[in-house]
Protein backbone atom coordinates (compact mmCIF):
# COMPACT_ATOMS: atom_id res chain seq x y z
CA UNK A 1 0.00 0.00 0.00
CA UNK A 2 2.83 2.73 0.88
CA UNK A 3 4.24 2.02 -2.54
CA UNK A 4 1.34 2.30 -4.06
CA UNK A 5 0.44 5.88 -2.60
CA UNK A 6 4.36 6.96 -3.35
CA UNK A 7 3.92 5.91 -7.15
CA UNK A 8 0.66 7.94 -6.79
CA UNK A 9 1.87 10.98 -5.50
CA UNK A 10 4.52 11.58 -7.77
CA UNK A 11 1.89 12.03 -10.61
CA UNK A 12 2.21 16.07 -11.63
CA UNK A 13 5.11 16.88 -8.89
CA UNK A 14 8.49 17.55 -9.95
CA UNK A 15 10.67 17.74 -7.36
CA UNK A 16 13.29 19.87 -9.29
CA UNK A 17 10.62 22.62 -10.03
CA UNK A 18 8.85 25.00 -7.62
CA UNK A 19 5.48 27.74 -7.94
CA UNK A 20 6.87 31.16 -8.54
CA UNK A 21 6.86 33.28 -4.89
CA UNK A 22 4.54 35.56 -7.54
CA UNK A 23 2.03 33.05 -9.30
CA UNK A 24 -1.40 34.22 -9.65
CA UNK A 25 -4.04 31.65 -10.39
CA UNK A 26 -5.84 32.99 -13.06
CA UNK A 27 -9.84 31.37 -13.27
CA UNK A 28 -9.30 32.81 -17.25
CA UNK A 29 -6.07 31.71 -18.23
CA UNK A 30 -3.98 28.59 -18.49
CA UNK A 31 -2.03 27.60 -15.17
CA UNK A 32 0.77 24.78 -15.00
CA UNK A 33 1.57 24.34 -11.55
CA UNK A 34 4.64 22.12 -11.16
CA UNK A 35 4.60 21.82 -7.37
CA UNK A 36 0.91 21.38 -5.67
CA UNK A 37 2.74 21.80 -1.92
CA UNK A 38 3.34 25.05 -2.59
CA UNK A 39 -0.31 25.50 -2.74
CA UNK A 40 -0.35 24.84 0.88
CA UNK A 41 1.92 27.43 1.73
CA UNK A 42 0.93 30.72 -0.83
CA UNK A 43 -2.39 30.41 -0.66
CA UNK A 44 -3.59 28.23 2.43
CA UNK A 45 -4.96 25.32 0.54
CA UNK A 46 -5.15 22.13 3.56
CA UNK A 47 -3.68 19.32 2.52
CA UNK A 48 -6.59 16.46 1.53
CA UNK A 49 -4.22 13.54 3.13
CA UNK A 50 -6.12 14.36 6.35
CA UNK A 51 -9.34 14.02 5.32
CA UNK A 52 -8.95 10.77 3.63
CA UNK A 53 -9.36 8.38 6.66
CA UNK A 54 -12.14 10.30 8.10
CA UNK A 55 -14.45 9.22 4.82
CA UNK A 56 -15.29 6.03 4.53
CA UNK A 57 -15.84 5.15 0.68
CA UNK A 58 -13.55 7.51 -0.88
CA UNK A 59 -13.52 8.26 -4.70
CA UNK A 60 -10.63 6.89 -6.45
CA UNK A 61 -9.45 10.73 -7.16
CA UNK A 62 -9.12 11.03 -3.41
CA UNK A 63 -7.47 7.70 -2.71
CA UNK A 64 -4.77 8.17 -5.58
CA UNK A 65 -4.32 11.59 -4.48
CA UNK A 66 -5.85 13.19 -7.62
CA UNK A 67 -7.87 15.42 -5.06
CA UNK A 68 -5.11 17.04 -2.93
CA UNK A 69 -6.16 19.97 -1.22
CA UNK A 70 -8.84 21.34 0.23
CA UNK A 71 -10.48 24.19 1.84
CA UNK A 72 -13.04 23.45 5.18
CA UNK A 73 -13.94 19.78 3.86
CA UNK A 74 -14.35 18.68 7.31
CA UNK A 75 -17.83 20.57 7.64
CA UNK A 76 -19.22 18.59 4.87
CA UNK A 77 -17.34 15.17 5.42
CA UNK A 78 -19.15 15.67 9.26
CA UNK A 79 -22.73 15.81 7.56
CA UNK A 80 -22.31 13.42 5.14
CA UNK A 81 -21.20 10.94 7.90
CA UNK A 82 -24.26 12.03 10.30
CA UNK A 83 -26.61 12.47 7.28
CA UNK A 84 -27.10 16.21 8.40
CA UNK A 85 -28.14 18.13 4.45
CA UNK A 86 -25.24 19.31 2.62
CA UNK A 87 -24.73 20.13 -1.36
CA UNK A 88 -22.20 20.19 -3.91
CA UNK A 89 -22.30 22.70 -6.57
CA UNK A 90 -19.91 23.29 -9.71
CA UNK A 91 -19.92 24.32 -13.18
CA UNK A 92 -19.01 24.76 -17.25
CA UNK A 93 -18.19 27.79 -19.01
CA UNK A 94 -19.38 26.25 -22.41
CA UNK A 95 -16.40 27.58 -24.55
CA UNK A 96 -15.47 24.76 -26.03
CA UNK A 97 -15.71 20.66 -26.33
CA UNK A 98 -15.75 19.19 -22.95
CA UNK A 99 -13.18 16.61 -22.33
CA UNK A 100 -11.75 14.10 -19.55
CA UNK A 101 -10.34 17.23 -17.58
CA UNK A 102 -14.19 18.46 -16.92
CA UNK A 103 -15.35 15.20 -16.49
CA UNK A 104 -13.55 14.86 -13.64
CA UNK A 105 -15.14 17.49 -12.41
CA UNK A 106 -18.55 16.11 -13.40
CA UNK A 107 -17.85 12.95 -11.57
CA UNK A 108 -16.97 14.53 -8.11
CA UNK A 109 -20.53 16.23 -8.60
CA UNK A 110 -22.09 12.77 -8.89
CA UNK A 111 -19.80 10.99 -6.13
CA UNK A 112 -21.12 13.72 -3.65
CA UNK A 113 -24.63 13.38 -5.28
CA UNK A 114 -24.77 9.68 -4.71
CA UNK A 115 -23.63 10.17 -0.91
CA UNK A 116 -26.24 12.43 0.56
CA UNK A 117 -25.29 15.82 -1.64
CA UNK A 118 -28.32 17.73 -2.96
CA UNK A 119 -26.20 18.27 -5.99
CA UNK A 120 -26.45 21.83 -8.46
CA UNK A 121 -24.39 22.00 -11.83
CA UNK A 122 -24.60 25.50 -13.41
CA UNK A 123 -23.98 25.84 -17.28
CA UNK A 124 -21.73 29.67 -17.20
CA UNK A 125 -23.47 31.20 -20.26
CA UNK A 126 -23.26 34.66 -18.97
CA UNK A 127 -19.47 34.53 -17.98
CA UNK A 128 -18.80 32.85 -21.35
CA UNK A 129 -21.29 35.42 -22.85
CA UNK A 130 -19.62 38.38 -21.54
CA UNK A 131 -15.94 36.80 -21.01
CA UNK A 132 -16.08 34.77 -24.21
CA UNK A 133 -18.11 36.50 -26.58
CA UNK A 134 -20.22 33.31 -27.39
CA UNK A 135 -23.48 33.90 -28.23
CA UNK A 136 -26.61 33.04 -26.27
CA UNK A 137 -27.58 30.30 -28.89
CA UNK A 138 -23.83 28.98 -28.89
CA UNK A 139 -23.89 28.98 -25.23
CA UNK A 140 -27.05 26.92 -24.98
CA UNK A 141 -26.30 24.40 -27.50
CA UNK A 142 -22.39 23.89 -26.03
CA UNK A 143 -23.88 23.86 -22.80
CA UNK A 144 -26.44 20.71 -23.69
CA UNK A 145 -24.33 19.21 -26.25
CA UNK A 146 -21.09 19.22 -25.05
CA UNK A 147 -21.51 19.09 -21.17
CA UNK A 148 -24.89 17.93 -20.07
CA UNK A 149 -25.52 15.20 -21.75
CA UNK A 150 -22.31 13.56 -20.55
CA UNK A 151 -23.39 14.69 -17.20
CA UNK A 152 -26.20 12.78 -16.94
CA UNK A 153 -25.06 10.08 -18.92
CA UNK A 154 -22.22 9.66 -16.07
CA UNK A 155 -24.63 9.29 -13.78
CA UNK A 156 -26.20 12.57 -12.52
CA UNK A 157 -29.59 11.91 -11.15
CA UNK A 158 -32.74 14.08 -11.80
CA UNK A 159 -33.18 14.33 -7.77
CA UNK A 160 -30.23 17.36 -8.29
CA UNK A 161 -30.45 20.68 -10.44
CA UNK A 162 -29.17 22.02 -13.46
CA UNK A 163 -29.45 25.48 -14.63
CA UNK A 164 -28.35 27.88 -17.08
CA UNK A 165 -27.04 31.14 -15.60
CA UNK A 166 -28.72 33.53 -17.27
CA UNK A 167 -32.54 31.72 -16.39
CA UNK A 168 -31.75 31.06 -12.65
CA UNK A 169 -33.43 34.53 -11.23
CA UNK A 170 -33.25 33.60 -7.14
CA UNK A 171 -29.31 33.66 -8.24
CA UNK A 172 -29.19 36.52 -9.78
CA UNK A 173 -30.71 38.12 -7.37
CA UNK A 174 -28.41 37.22 -4.79
CA UNK A 175 -25.58 37.90 -7.19
CA UNK A 176 -26.92 42.20 -6.82
CA UNK A 177 -27.04 41.75 -3.01
CA UNK A 178 -23.62 40.16 -3.03
CA UNK A 179 -21.97 42.80 -5.74
CA UNK A 180 -23.37 45.49 -2.69
CA UNK A 181 -20.97 43.81 -0.18
CA UNK A 182 -17.81 43.96 -3.05
CA UNK A 183 -15.58 46.83 -3.64
CA UNK A 184 -13.55 47.28 -6.87
CA UNK A 185 -10.91 47.33 -5.74
CA UNK A 186 -10.58 44.29 -4.51
CA UNK A 187 -11.55 42.46 -7.21
CA UNK A 188 -9.42 43.72 -9.02
CA UNK A 189 -6.55 42.95 -7.37
CA UNK A 190 -7.36 39.22 -6.92
CA UNK A 191 -8.40 38.58 -10.64
CA UNK A 192 -6.49 41.75 -12.42
CA UNK A 193 -9.23 43.83 -14.14
CA UNK A 194 -8.05 46.71 -15.68
CA UNK A 195 -9.71 49.84 -16.99
CA UNK A 196 -10.16 48.04 -20.07
CA UNK A 197 -12.17 45.23 -18.25
CA UNK A 198 -16.07 44.69 -19.38
CA UNK A 199 -18.67 45.14 -16.66
CA UNK A 200 -20.29 42.30 -17.87
CA UNK A 201 -17.21 40.47 -17.05
CA UNK A 202 -16.87 41.59 -13.49
CA UNK A 203 -20.39 40.90 -12.81
CA UNK A 204 -19.89 37.45 -13.82
CA UNK A 205 -17.77 37.52 -10.50
CA UNK A 206 -20.70 37.86 -8.56
CA UNK A 207 -22.70 35.93 -10.56
CA UNK A 208 -20.08 32.88 -9.92
CA UNK A 209 -20.24 33.54 -5.85
CA UNK A 210 -24.19 33.86 -5.90
CA UNK A 211 -23.92 30.02 -8.28
CA UNK A 212 -21.42 28.87 -5.16
CA UNK A 213 -23.63 30.64 -2.43
CA UNK A 214 -27.04 30.51 -3.66
CA UNK A 215 -27.71 26.02 -2.45
CA UNK A 216 -28.21 27.84 0.93
CA UNK A 217 -31.01 29.94 0.09
CA UNK A 218 -34.08 29.01 1.94
CA UNK A 219 -36.07 27.25 -1.48
CA UNK A 220 -33.48 24.71 -0.95
CA UNK A 221 -33.34 24.13 2.75
CA UNK A 222 -31.03 27.09 3.97
CA UNK A 223 -27.45 27.52 5.10
CA UNK A 224 -26.04 24.26 4.70
CA UNK A 225 -22.63 23.02 3.93
CA UNK A 226 -21.44 23.23 0.32
CA UNK A 227 -18.22 21.73 -1.67
CA UNK A 228 -17.26 23.22 -5.06
CA UNK A 229 -14.88 21.11 -6.96
CA UNK A 230 -12.53 22.86 -8.79
CA UNK A 231 -8.94 22.56 -10.11
CA UNK A 232 -6.34 25.04 -8.21
CA UNK A 233 -6.92 28.03 -10.81
CA UNK A 234 -10.38 28.27 -9.71
CA UNK A 235 -9.51 29.36 -6.18
CA UNK A 236 -9.84 33.14 -6.20
CA UNK A 237 -13.36 32.29 -6.63
CA UNK A 238 -13.81 30.35 -3.44
CA UNK A 239 -11.58 32.81 -1.26
CA UNK A 240 -13.93 35.87 -2.56
CA UNK A 241 -17.11 33.62 -2.30
CA UNK A 242 -15.84 32.71 1.30
CA UNK A 243 -15.13 36.24 2.27
CA UNK A 244 -18.41 37.24 0.88
CA UNK A 245 -20.20 34.91 2.85
CA UNK A 246 -18.85 36.13 6.12
CA UNK A 247 -19.70 39.87 4.87
CA UNK A 248 -23.57 38.84 4.45
CA UNK A 249 -23.65 37.64 8.06
CA UNK A 250 -25.17 40.39 10.53
CA UNK A 251 -23.35 38.91 13.49
CA UNK A 252 -19.45 37.88 13.90
CA UNK A 253 -19.19 35.02 16.36
CA UNK A 254 -15.64 34.40 17.52
CA UNK A 255 -14.07 32.86 20.32
CA UNK A 256 -12.24 34.30 23.03
CA UNK A 257 -10.48 33.30 25.71
CA UNK A 258 -12.69 31.68 28.05
CA UNK A 259 -15.72 33.34 26.33
CA UNK A 260 -17.63 33.35 23.03
CA UNK A 261 -18.31 36.84 21.38
CA UNK A 262 -21.01 37.57 19.24
CA UNK A 263 -20.38 41.07 18.16
CA UNK A 264 -23.34 42.68 15.76
CA UNK A 265 -22.01 43.97 12.79
CA UNK A 266 -25.27 44.96 11.02
CA UNK A 267 -27.73 43.81 13.19
CA UNK A 268 -31.26 46.12 13.96
CA UNK A 269 -31.58 46.60 17.68
CA UNK A 270 -34.56 43.85 17.24
CA UNK A 271 -32.02 41.45 16.04
CA UNK A 272 -29.59 42.08 18.77
CA UNK A 273 -32.71 41.46 21.22
CA UNK A 274 -33.77 38.11 19.33
CA UNK A 275 -30.51 36.89 19.64
CA UNK A 276 -29.80 37.31 23.26
CA UNK A 277 -33.23 36.09 23.85
CA UNK A 278 -32.74 33.21 21.90
CA UNK A 279 -29.17 32.37 23.41
CA UNK A 280 -31.11 32.29 27.37
CA UNK A 281 -33.70 30.07 25.76
CA UNK A 282 -30.84 27.16 24.43
CA UNK A 283 -29.60 27.50 27.87
CA UNK A 284 -26.66 30.02 27.97
CA UNK A 285 -25.97 32.71 30.34
CA UNK A 286 -25.71 36.29 28.51
CA UNK A 287 -23.97 39.00 29.10
CA UNK A 288 -25.42 42.44 27.10
CA UNK A 289 -23.32 45.61 25.79
CA UNK A 290 -24.53 47.34 23.36
CA UNK A 291 -22.38 46.27 20.18
CA UNK A 292 -22.52 42.54 21.42
CA UNK A 293 -22.66 39.49 23.53
CA UNK A 294 -20.58 37.55 25.93
CA UNK A 295 -21.04 34.20 26.91
CA UNK A 296 -18.90 32.38 28.87
CA UNK A 297 -17.62 28.99 27.87
CA UNK A 298 -15.65 27.81 24.61
CA UNK A 299 -18.96 26.56 22.92
CA UNK A 300 -18.31 28.41 19.63
CA UNK A 301 -19.48 25.90 16.90
CA UNK A 302 -23.63 25.69 18.70
CA UNK A 303 -23.65 29.36 19.74
CA UNK A 304 -22.65 30.21 15.82
CA UNK A 305 -25.73 27.50 14.74
CA UNK A 306 -27.89 29.34 16.79
CA UNK A 307 -26.97 32.63 16.11
CA UNK A 308 -27.30 31.38 12.34
CA UNK A 309 -30.72 30.15 13.07
CA UNK A 310 -31.81 33.37 14.42
CA UNK A 311 -30.27 35.15 11.83
CA UNK A 312 -32.62 33.34 8.98
CA UNK A 313 -35.66 33.31 11.02
CA UNK A 314 -35.46 36.86 10.89
CA UNK A 315 -35.38 37.11 6.81
CA UNK A 316 -31.49 36.93 6.68
CA UNK A 317 -29.34 34.94 4.81
CA UNK A 318 -27.01 33.01 7.35
CA UNK A 319 -24.27 31.66 4.53
CA UNK A 320 -21.74 29.40 5.74
CA UNK A 321 -18.67 29.65 3.70
CA UNK A 322 -18.36 27.37 1.60
CA UNK A 323 -16.09 24.22 1.26
CA UNK A 324 -13.69 23.19 -1.76
CA UNK A 325 -11.86 20.66 -2.93
CA UNK A 326 -8.79 20.73 -5.30
CA UNK A 327 -8.06 18.46 -8.31
CA UNK A 328 -4.65 17.89 -10.55
CA UNK A 329 -4.71 19.05 -13.30
CA UNK A 330 -4.67 16.23 -16.45
CA UNK A 331 -1.59 16.67 -18.66
CA UNK A 332 -2.03 17.74 -22.24
CA UNK A 333 -1.47 14.99 -24.52
CA UNK A 334 1.06 17.27 -26.26
CA UNK A 335 2.49 18.23 -22.59
CA UNK A 336 1.27 21.03 -20.33
CA UNK A 337 -2.11 21.66 -18.95
CA UNK A 338 -4.94 19.54 -21.26
CA UNK A 339 -6.63 22.99 -22.25
CA UNK A 340 -10.32 23.39 -24.08
CA UNK A 341 -8.09 25.95 -26.33
CA UNK A 342 -5.66 23.37 -27.24
CA UNK A 343 -7.45 20.53 -29.05
CA UNK A 344 -4.15 18.62 -30.02
CA UNK A 345 -4.10 18.30 -26.15
CA UNK A 346 -7.40 16.72 -25.08
CA UNK A 347 -9.65 14.61 -25.80
CA UNK A 348 -13.08 15.04 -26.10
CA UNK A 349 -16.34 13.49 -24.85
CA UNK A 350 -18.08 13.47 -28.11
CA UNK A 351 -14.63 12.64 -30.40
CA UNK A 352 -14.85 9.78 -32.32
CA UNK A 353 -13.64 6.41 -30.69
CA UNK A 354 -11.03 5.53 -33.55
CA UNK A 355 -9.94 9.50 -33.79
CA UNK A 356 -8.98 9.45 -30.02
CA UNK A 357 -7.28 6.05 -30.05
CA UNK A 358 -5.25 7.72 -32.68
CA UNK A 359 -4.56 10.73 -30.64
CA UNK A 360 -3.28 8.86 -27.87
CA UNK A 361 -0.68 7.03 -30.21
CA UNK A 362 0.93 10.31 -31.29
CA UNK A 363 0.76 11.25 -27.71
CA UNK A 364 3.82 12.49 -25.66
CA UNK A 365 5.14 9.88 -23.45
CA UNK A 366 7.80 9.53 -19.89
CA UNK A 367 9.65 7.17 -22.58
CA UNK A 368 13.00 7.85 -23.19
CA UNK A 369 14.65 8.44 -26.82
CA UNK A 370 15.10 4.83 -28.01
CA UNK A 371 14.16 1.61 -26.89
CA UNK A 372 17.20 0.65 -25.64
CA UNK A 373 17.69 3.86 -23.93
CA UNK A 374 14.15 2.15 -22.46
CA UNK A 375 15.14 -0.73 -21.49
CA UNK A 376 18.82 0.56 -19.68
CA UNK A 377 17.17 3.65 -18.01
CA UNK A 378 13.75 2.80 -17.78
CA UNK A 379 10.64 5.59 -18.45
CA UNK A 380 9.06 8.18 -16.27
CA UNK A 381 5.66 7.80 -15.77
CA UNK A 382 4.50 10.24 -13.57
CA UNK A 383 5.86 12.35 -16.54
CA UNK A 384 3.47 10.55 -19.13
CA UNK A 385 0.01 11.77 -20.03
CA UNK A 386 -0.72 8.27 -21.38
CA UNK A 387 -0.18 6.70 -17.57
CA UNK A 388 -2.25 9.43 -16.56
CA UNK A 389 -4.96 8.78 -18.43
CA UNK A 390 -5.22 5.13 -16.53
CA UNK A 391 -4.73 6.49 -13.50
CA UNK A 392 -7.17 9.32 -13.56
CA UNK A 393 -9.74 7.46 -15.62
CA UNK A 394 -9.13 3.99 -17.12
CA UNK A 395 -8.53 1.79 -14.34
CA UNK A 396 -10.07 0.14 -11.09
CA UNK A 397 -7.44 -1.52 -10.17
CA UNK A 398 -4.53 0.48 -7.88
CA UNK A 399 -2.47 -3.14 -7.65
CA UNK A 400 -2.79 -2.87 -11.75
CA UNK A 401 -1.57 0.91 -11.78
CA UNK A 402 1.49 -0.12 -9.58
CA UNK A 403 2.61 -2.76 -11.89
CA UNK A 404 2.52 -0.76 -14.73
CA UNK A 405 4.16 2.03 -13.27
CA UNK A 406 6.87 -0.74 -11.99
CA UNK A 407 7.55 -1.95 -15.53
CA UNK A 408 7.59 1.15 -17.16
CA UNK A 409 10.45 2.23 -14.53
CA UNK A 410 12.25 -0.82 -14.90
CA UNK A 411 12.41 -0.66 -18.55
CA UNK A 412 10.16 -3.85 -19.03
CA UNK A 413 7.41 -1.55 -20.93
CA UNK A 414 7.84 -0.09 -23.83
CA UNK A 415 5.24 3.09 -24.40
CA UNK A 416 4.47 1.33 -27.83
CA UNK A 417 2.64 -1.48 -25.69
CA UNK A 418 1.17 1.15 -23.09
CA UNK A 419 0.04 3.22 -26.04
CA UNK A 420 -1.88 0.56 -27.44
CA UNK A 421 -3.33 -0.66 -24.57
CA UNK A 422 -4.69 2.72 -23.03
CA UNK A 423 -6.38 3.79 -27.17
CA UNK A 424 -8.15 0.39 -26.67
CA UNK A 425 -9.78 1.62 -23.29
CA UNK A 426 -10.51 4.78 -24.62
CA UNK A 427 -11.88 3.86 -27.36
CA UNK A 428 -14.10 1.17 -25.87
CA UNK A 429 -15.15 3.59 -23.32
CA UNK A 430 -15.92 6.65 -25.53
CA UNK A 431 -18.21 4.28 -27.88
CA UNK A 432 -20.17 3.22 -24.09
CA UNK A 433 -19.97 6.84 -22.94
CA UNK A 434 -21.63 8.46 -26.33
CA UNK A 435 -24.39 5.36 -26.66
CA UNK A 436 -25.22 6.43 -23.05
CA UNK A 437 -25.06 10.34 -24.01
CA UNK A 438 -27.85 9.63 -26.71
CA UNK A 439 -29.94 7.65 -24.16
CA UNK A 440 -29.08 10.97 -21.98
CA UNK A 441 -31.09 12.84 -24.41
CA UNK A 442 -34.48 11.39 -24.38
CA UNK A 443 -34.15 12.15 -20.77
CA UNK A 444 -33.36 15.68 -20.56
CA UNK A 445 -37.18 16.90 -19.64
CA UNK A 446 -36.85 15.14 -16.25
CA UNK A 447 -34.12 17.63 -15.33
CA UNK A 448 -36.61 20.34 -16.81
CA UNK A 449 -34.17 20.83 -19.81
CA UNK A 450 -35.58 22.09 -23.36
CA UNK A 451 -33.34 21.15 -25.81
Amino acid sequence: MELQLAVLDKLHISAAKSLPMEVKLDPWGAVQIDDYSKLFEEFGISSFAEMLPQIDDPHPYMRRHIIFGHRNYGSVQRAMKEGRPFAVLSGFMPSGHAHFGHMMVMNEIIWHQQHGADAFAAVANMEAHAVRGISWELCRKIGIEDYLLSLIALGFQPSGHIYFQSENYPMRNLAFELAAEARFSEVSAIYGFSGETSIGHMESVMVQSADILHPQLSMFGGPKPVVIPVGSDQDAHIRLTRDLAYRMRRFLVEQREGYVSVRGKAASPQLMGGAEEGLKEAGYQVKRYEEHLDIPGNDLERIDELIREIEVKNGELGFLPPASIYHRFMTGLTGGKMSSSKPDSYIALTEPPKEAAGKVMKAITGGRQSLSEQRKLGGEPERCAVYEFLVFHLSEDDSELEEIYTACKSGRQMCGTCKKEVAERIARFLAAHQQAREEARGRLPEFGIKA
